[in-house]
């Protein structure tokens, strides 16, 4: 039997077949709810039911605690409904949202942007449709049908900008991990992967006026990179200030871009912040979390839009204390949280 899901405050509607998860349906019908992770780790979807019933399948207590559903809340990815459902959720998108597609690519350039750091190039089909927003991700389908995620690391005005469909990501290398392993020992130039995309609601909701904290930690960058490019193509002069946080100043492996972006871009401020720099580094900048410099230079957020994407600890830590401390909205927190499968099976 199919259910009814209907988002508040915008009313948007669609049904979910039977067994079915919520947010696959809802991908599935181009009703944009906020996720990333897809299978209980990061929390992202997460959304307040307001009626009807929902049974979880297996998910991580830190995306969802037992307190958090005796309140009422759902996590999307992993909910599917037992009944006609009304969920709050004011990060739905509009109507006619990209659709998701699958195709081959190619690797054109393999460029090492740190020790840890590699730039993939992928050239797509020449007849390829793929639309996407800065900040979204792709997955690439690996031979034995498991997925890895990887943002977009340019903005979609610049797919073509070679003459052939190209796309940019950054991929750090998880020793012992299926597929960077072979990107940073195998991989070469004109292999083929299979990539299936776009997902995530994770991009700049250009209508809004507020000021804008971008956020970002290790290879987070990435998609912060690509909605940089694209708020330089479109003219998007609301205030932004991009926070950057990594373990010593190495790890900051595009900084020199980022500082070339400053000059073009008057309304944007960069503020790099190093956790565990050494005597050696020298570093002469901010220092600690990346997230708690934000609060030191913002104590009151009230009236900002924060974007952020890193690692599931900073971006949970990031969406507590801005709302909790400083007043955020937790509506205009909007997250991508890099969940490795080692986080996946964390407990």
């Amino acid at each position: 039997m199919s259910f009814t899901i209907t988002v508040e405050p915008s009313g948007r509607s669609f049904e979910t077949e039977p067994g079915e998860r919520i947010l696959q349906a809802g991908i599935r019908q181009g009703i944009g709810l906020p996720y990333s992770c897809q299978d209980g780790t990061c929390g992202s979807c997460k959304v307040r039911k307001l009626s009807g019933t929902v049974v979880h399948g297996p998910h991580q207590q830190k995306a969802l605690s037992d307190a958090e559903e005796a309140e009422g809340y759902i996590l999307t990815c992993c909910g599917v409904a037992q009944s006609d459902v009304v969920i709050e959720s004011r990060q739905v998108t509009h109507a006619g949202a990209f659709p998701v597609r699958k195709m081959p690519a190619r690797v054109a350039l393999l460029e090492p942007l740190a020790a840890d750091v590699m730039r993939l190039q992928l050239q797509l089909p020449a007849n390829n449709d793929l639309q996407y927003h800065a900040g979204q991700y792709l997955e690439f389908v690996l031979r034995d049908g498991s997925r890895r995620s990887y943002s977009m690391a340019s903005a979609p005005h610049r797919l073509m900008e070679s003459g052939a469909p190209m796309l940019d990501l950054h991929l750090r290398h998880m020793p012992g991990g299926k597929f960077t392993d072979h990107v940073f020992g195998a991989m070469k130039e004109k292999e083929i992967l299979r990539i299936e995309g776009p997902y995530g609601s994770f991009y700049l909701q250009a209508e809004a006026p507020n000021p804008i904290i971008l956020l970002a930690s290790g290879t987070g960058f990435a998609p912060i990179k690509a909605m940089l490019e694209h708020m330089q193509f479109m003219g998007i002069t609301r205030e932004t200030v991009f926070y950057w946080g990594a373990r010593r100043p190495h790890d900051l492996y595009m900084d020199a871009w980022v500082r070339g972006k400053l000059a073009q871009m008057p309304h944007l401020s960069y503020v790099p912040v190093i956790s565990d720099a050494l005597p050696e580094d020298q570093w002469q900048g901010r220092s600690g979390l990346v997230h708690r410099a934000v609060l030191q230079d913002f104590p009151d957020l009230s009236a900002h839009q924060v974007y952020a994407c890193g690692t599931p600890a900073m971006v949970d830590a990031a969406r507590r204390d801005f709302v909790q401390q400083a007043g955020l909205p937790d509506y205009e927190f909007f997250a991508d949280a890099f969940t490795s499968e080692a986080d996946k099976v964390a407990g």
